[in-house]
């Protein structure tokens, strides 16, 4: 499985961005995604997961209510919209793949390359 994630980029904080992460590869329905994220000298922290039929989410306490994480198997692509952004989401975001997905980054098989996310406040 190969991942493109796309969308990055400077916004207000209060604003929104959406980010998308395409699939190639082996069957892209078969696989749990998620999104984590890095800011400069954190360490990588979960931010949303999705279940290989989109019936399942889950996220990050910090962005519950705020950001969305979907999917849809006939583009390969999920996406994570993001709301009401603040200066404390800014961070580079990854998308993963998984067989069987959560919270933790060490389930997780593919990763794709990131995209910058910067609010400023």
């Amino acid at each position: 499985v190969q991942l493109q994630a796309s969308g990055g980029g400077l916004v207000q904080a209060g604003g929104s961005l959406r980010l998308s992460c395409a699939a190639s590869g082996r069957t892209f329905s078969s696989w749990s995604m998620g999104w984590f994220r890095q800011a400069p000298g954190k360490e990588r922290e979960f931010v949303a997961a999705i279940d290989w039929s989109g019936g399942s989410t889950f996220y990050a306490d910090s962005v519950k209510g705020r950001f969305t994480i979907s999917r849809d198997n006939a583009k390969n692509t999920v996406y994570l919209q993001m709301n009401s952004l603040k200066s404390e989401d800014t961070a580079v975001y990854y998308c993963a793949a998984a067989v069987v997905g959560g919270t933790s980054g060490e389930k997780y098989d593919y990763w794709g390359q990131g995209t910058q996310v910067t609010v400023s406040s």
